[in-house]
């Protein structure tokens, strides 16, 4: 009888394995990647799979060498640049079984000039869950039938720039870049390393098997603060973690925490939250109504904001509109269910269209981060003041508070 495998120790030689040929942002990202490849391994055995995506805002920084590397540690890889979402459907109902897919140049799929391939999207988003299917047709030529086809499978991604929010949420996520001249990999080459990282595939196999039905029944320990759909997706590769025991639990916790701040950090997922936070934290601070016209002052003049470009063709610049901030916000409703709509707010003697913060309140509490100036006062915000008449101040931090009694042209020349 041969010894069981150190589940341990075959991770440590995986995560080394990268280590040869990748250059990975973080030491957190060879740990994710690492449980990553092991978890394909055991589908069979979860109702959950994180999608894994490797993207960069350049070309050249790793991200294909990372998927190739990928496909040497998982069973039944199979690679593909662009592909329908019926061929999808099909590979994964194959009798061979489960297979790990891999998307090269996702972007080509998804990208601004792609045309959205919602079908493809749809395949991505429902095969995250076990039991995920789709009603396709299926037969030859007019002998056509319908039928339930699952999606559930390993996916991993590579590609420039981003992906839909959707997929996003459901993906761990890797922000390759360019090496520095300080950073240095060895070269890949299919013929000879190929074989090495079958080995190790082969090897993963043969430990995962036994695990079957401890995987299955596991319910890992989530990192505080853990919930919800990161908890979802992180949940299969802590499993993986706490099964090879030694180190891993801990450097799997630690990767969970560090990839799910970096991914929110910047996250531009949804452009809803970023604008309500946006007015909460950068212009009511504490007033309780505001012009339409003054909160587009405030926004527009913001560093490091997107509301001055809200360009949909990607060519000609387009800031924040009247129309488009009240649609965004409409999105969000108060607390009688009601869409978040502009009202006429009384401003001295005129009643320009605007928003009241006791409607947008709930929304606040619901979708925003903590304020992190829940402490500062009113008094230092950049923020044009409507509460009441006065002349205009000087503040702390430099701006200056309107008179009450104005129209919203005036509101818009005041900066």
């Amino acid at each position: 009888m041969t010894d069981p495998i150190d589940g341990a120790a075959l991770l440590d030689e995986v995560e080394q394995f990268h280590r040869r040929f990748n250059v990975f942002p973080t030491e957190h990202a060879y740990v994710a990647v690492a449980l990553w490849d092991a978890h394909a391994h055991l589908m069979d055995a979860l109702d959950g799979t994180a999608r894994l995506a490797f993207l960069s805002p350049e070309p050249g920084s790793g991200k294909s060498r990372a998927l190739e590397i990928v496909e040497t540690l998982t069973p039944r890889a199979a690679t593909t640049v662009n592909a329908s979402a019926n061929a999808l459907f099909r590979l994964v109902s194959a009798e061979e079984g489960t297979p790990t897919l891999l998307f090269d140049e996702i972007d080509t799929v998804f990208g601004p000039k792609a045309g959205g391939n919602e079908e493809v999207r749809g395949f991505l988003n429902s095969g995250y869950r076990r039991g995920a299917k789709s009603l396709r047709c299926i037969g030859d030529g007019t002998d056509q039938k319908a039928a339930f086809l699952p999606s559930f499978c390993a996916v991993a991604m590579a590609g420039l720039g981003s992906l839909p929010d959707t997929i996003l949420t459901r993906s761990i996520i890797i922000r390759m870049r360019k090496k520095a001249p300080n950073e240095t990999c060895e070269p890949y080459r299919r013929r000879i390393h190929e074989k090495q990282g079958h080995a190790l595939r082969d090897r993963l196999a043969e430990w995962c098997a036994p695990l079957h039905d401890q995987i299955a029944e596991a319910w890992p320990e989530m990192p505080e603060g853990v919930v919800d759909r990161p908890a979802d997706v992180w949940e299969p590769l802590l499993a993986v973690a706490d099964a090879a025991g030694g180190h891993w639990p801990e450097r799997g916790r630690a990767a969970c925490l560090a990839l799910i701040k970096a991914s929110s950090v910047g996250d531009e997922a949804s452009l809803g939250v970023r604008l309500l936070t946006d007015l909460r934290d950068r212009v009511f601070c504490g007033v309780d109504r505001m012009p339409t016209a003054a909160i587009l002052e405030v926004l527009l003049q913001l560093d490091d904001s997107p509301w001055d470009d809200m360009s949909e063709d990607g060519q000609s610049v387009k800031p924040l509109t009247a129309r488009r901030l009240s649609k965004l916000l409409s999105q969000y409703t108060k607390p009688d269910d009601t869409p978040i709509k502009p009202k006429g707010i009384r401003v001295g003697s005129t009643t320009p269209k605007g928003y009241y913060a006791d409607d947008l309140r709930d929304a606040w509490n619901r979708y925003c981060p903590p304020d992190p100036r829940k402490s500062a006062t009113s008094a230092t915000a950049a923020t044009p003041q409507v509460n009441e008449g006065g002349p205009v101040a000087e503040t702390p931090s430099g701006s200056r508070h309107m008179f009450a009694e104005t129209d919203t042209r005036t509101l818009r020349s005041v900066g």
